[in-house]
Formats: C-alpha cells, structure tokens, sequence
C-alpha cells in the first residue's frame, strides 16, 4: 500500500514520538506536541494539556526502567494515526515487571501531534507508580 506524504509525515512522528519516551526525552516529546495538544484518558476522563501530560511522562520515565513499545499495530488514519502497544519495562524501586496494553489515536496536524486520545486499563497503569 502506498502512502500520502500526510499518512508517511503521521507515521514518521508517531515514530519519533514513541522513540523519544523510549528514551525518556522529555524534551523531544515537547517539540513533538503542538502548544496546544490536548491528551485525553479514558480512564479518568481529563483532558491534559501538553505540559501536563509532560509532567506525567517524566515521572514515568524517572520510575520505570527499561521502557520500550512492544506488539506494535500502527496505522495511519485521515487525521493522523491510531498505534495498538503494549508498554514494557520495569519498576526502577521494586525490580517488577511492567506489561501495559494501550491504544493511542493521534491527530497530526501541521507536523505535530494536536490530540492524543489513550486508552488503557488503569488497574494495569497503577504499577507505574510503583
């Protein structure tokens, strides 16, 4: 199947979007978001503005060792693109492993994301926080 420029430009950030908290650089993600994306939780409902979500991600990243995307199902879509994962990694303070399936549906638009919408279970989420 051959891509639009926008569908490759949408994989192309969700790429770097999911390397760059692999790697726990808080501030590509920042150059990644527009000012104005908002990130939304099915689990609690809040829509986040970027420099919250920021916040939430560098705590991940300072607690979970070892982070990296695995079973990965990216697709684009018109508006950007939905990635199925699951989150792997382990807990810096207690040694346990870390295995969180989620679904992401982004909205790209100018070459930033715009909109995150994140669903997971946050009975799975709480070994996060240790």
């Amino acid at each position: 199947m051959e891509l639009n420029a926008s569908a490759e430009q949408s994989l192309e950030i969700a790429d770097r979007l999911f390397k760059a908290i692999e790697r726990g650089d808080v501030a590509a993600i920042r150059n990644i978001y527009s000012p104005h994306t908002r990130i939304w939780h099915n689990f609690d409902g809040v829509t986040q503005t970027a420099e919250e979500n920021l916040t939430v991600l560098g705590r991940v990243v300072a607690n979970i060792a070892d982070l990296a995307y695995t079973e990965i199902n990216r697709q684009p879509t018109p508006a950007g693109f939905v990635q199925q994962h699951v989150l792997r990694g382990r807990v810096k303070s207690s040694g346990k492993a870390v295995a969180l399936p989620a679904c992401i549906v982004c909205t790209v638009e100018d070459g930033h994301i715009t909109r995150l919408d994140e669903y997971l279970d946050s009975a799975q989420a709480a070994v996060l926080w240790g």
